[in-house]
């Protein structure tokens, strides 16, 4: 990042005294979490999205993923780490008391999933009869054809950030940088070494058993992020270059026009005329990419993601990597979110060069072994051409990171942030604290080595924990109102459609829709936020 006071040859702490005054209190950060709804035997819930949580169409805190079982929750935007989990919380509780009312489901708190149905058996996520509820049950349907249903279920958590007066250039350097550097991460805060043998039931895999059951790596960290989790064969063929927004956009529009032979023969429609999914590209729409990290723009009603972005800039980014919590009720903790917040300066103040296709195929291979090894011991990942322990390689990264978190602390007048690189650099050198460690440890201990019963018994503890909280009248009333108030904008927009299904989905996934005119890397974009309440108005996601 080049600060305008600062010259392009600046170091790191020179970058970071040349940030304008007030700008380390200027950040933002909002979280996605996705959950399954489980039942108390740990399979899962098939029931549909509950009514008294209002519109998964239109809710601005609660809805669903890819499946009807699959509630995402989402905060508003905040500058304050302890505002945005108190509001987790609360939505968290609200959605507990929800369906304790209900009956005796419960959030799994794993991110590999609970005990799944044969794959069609799984339920895709319905949003009504309006035009753009309908495109985003078919998109639903386009993923499971593709992936498989089984695969959508992984949950996680989105971590979304910016901070005020970064340029789109800046950006695409903060995302090169955490590409690199994201093996860090995985390993700090993987946790999902495990999952059940129903999952893997069909495909290849290096996991071992741990009993029946259960399959597992004995020192992985994230099998969300590996081969067996979000990934995909198809897109491995996609040369996505994060060297700008131009080059950026250029390879996101070919992957959504240029037909897949694959997903040609899979079609459109199926002969009964019902809809197989939204197009025959690579990607049906923008959100289909796979990534760690991605840029962002708030939309508007109607527009598509890469238009927007083209148009206006990158506004935020999505951290995409976080598997959930176990240990804490509402998936993450403060702790891990002022560690991403110092990590994501990093990423931003420090030199980023360009990235290569051969570049990249590194991260992907670090990606893979971090994820399936990241606690073997004598670990190497690549690093320009040559091999580096993972731990001197983290702890390179963390000890470059001891300014900025310096700097935060006494922009907020506190020490927390460096009690977060602290905690960091002990978990380097202690994996058995890990919370993958931790996980595999409770399961093997207790639970005889099995992944379902341990989570779920960390479930129901989660469950009756949230449901022991405080949760007054008052917030009770509030986010029943929210609920009763999406269910009526919903039917707006459902009286709102003139427009036949057919035509709409011409329209919306006309490339032209995309934004063509070229626009420039560095614009400056808004000061201030990381929407994340952007479900409402994204058309298809």
């Amino acid at each position: 990042m080049n600060s305008p006071s600062a010259p392009a040859s600046a170091s790191l702490p020179q970058r970071l005294a040349a940030l304008a005054p007030g700008a380390l209190q200027g950040i933002r950060r909002g979280i996605e979490k996705e959950s399954l709804r489980a039942k108390p035997d740990g399979s899962l819930a098939l029931t549909p999205h509950p009514e008294a949580l209002g519109s998964a169409l239109t809710h601005p805190h609660i809805t669903t993923d890819f499946s009807e079982s699959q509630v995402e929750l989402i905060t508003g935007v905040h500058a304050d780490v302890e505002a945005c989990l108190a509001e987790l919380k609360e939505v968290h509780q609200f959605t507990y008391k929800t369906l304790e009312a209900m009956g005796d489901e419960m959030l799994w708190v794993s991110s590999m999933p609970c005990g799944l149905p044969t794959d069609e058996t799984i339920p895709l996520g319905r949003y009504g009869s309006s035009n753009v509820g309908r495109a985003k049950s078919v998109y639903r349907m386009g993923l499971g054809h593709r992936y498989g249903r089984r695969m959508q279920t992984i949950s996680g958590i989105h971590y979304n950030w910016s901070l005020p007066g970064v340029s789109s250039e800046d950006y695409f350097g903060l995302i090169r940088n955490f590409r690199r550097h994201a093996f860090l991460l995985l390993y700090l805060f993987g946790a999902s070494p495990a999952v059940c043998s129903s999952f893997v039931a069909g495909r290849q895999h290096e996991l071992q058993a741990l009993n029946e059951n259960t399959m597992y790596m004995p020192h992985g960290t994230s099998l969300r992020m590996g081969r067996l989790g979000y990934q995909s064969d198809a897109q491995a063929s996609l040369a996505v270059s994060y060297n700008s927004l131009d080059g950026y956009g250029a390879s996101l529009q070919e992957a959504l026009t240029r037909p897949y032979p694959a997903y040609t023969k899979v079609g459109v429609k199926n002969p009964g005329g019902d809809y197989n999914q939204l197009g025959t590209s690579l990607l049906q729409i923008e959100n289909e990419f796979y990534g760690t990290i991605r840029p962002k723009r708030v939309i508007f009603p109607g527009e598509r993601p890469l238009h927007a972005l083209r148009e206006r800039g990158v506004e935020y980014v999505e951290v995409r990597l976080l598997d959930l919590d176990p240990f804490e009720p509402i998936g993450i903790n403060a702790q891990t979110m002022r560690f991403i917040d110092v990590f994501l300066l990093h990423c931003l103040l420090s030199d980023s060069p360009p990235d290569s296709p051969e570049e990249i195929a590194a991260l992907a291979r670090n990606q893979h072994r971090v994820a399936a090894r990241g606690r073997e011991p004598g670990l190497l990942l690549e690093r320009g051409g040559q091999e580096v322990p993972l731990t001197d390689w983290g702890r390179e990264l963390v000890a470059q990171c001891a300014p900025i978190a310096a700097a935060l602390d006494a922009a907020h007048g506190v020490r927390l942030y460096s009690e977060a690189l602290q905690a960091a650099t002990a978990a380097l050198g202690d994996p058995d604290s890990l919370a993958s460690a931790r996980v595999l440890k409770a399961m093997q201990q207790d639970f005889d080595g099995s992944f379902i019963d341990y989570t779920r018994a960390r479930s129901a503890q989660t469950r009756a924990a949230l449901l022991a909280e405080p949760f007054s009248a008052a917030q009770q009333a509030r986010f029943s109102a929210m609920s009763a108030q999406s269910v009526e904008e919903q039917k707006a927009i459902e009286g709102a459609d003139t427009m036949p299904f057919d035509i709409y989905l011409t329209q919306y996934l006309s490339p032209g829709r995309l934004g063509l005119k070229p626009r420039q890397a560095a614009q400056k974009v808004g000061p201030d936020t990381a929407s994340t309440s952007v479900k409402a108005t994204a058309p298809v996601h």
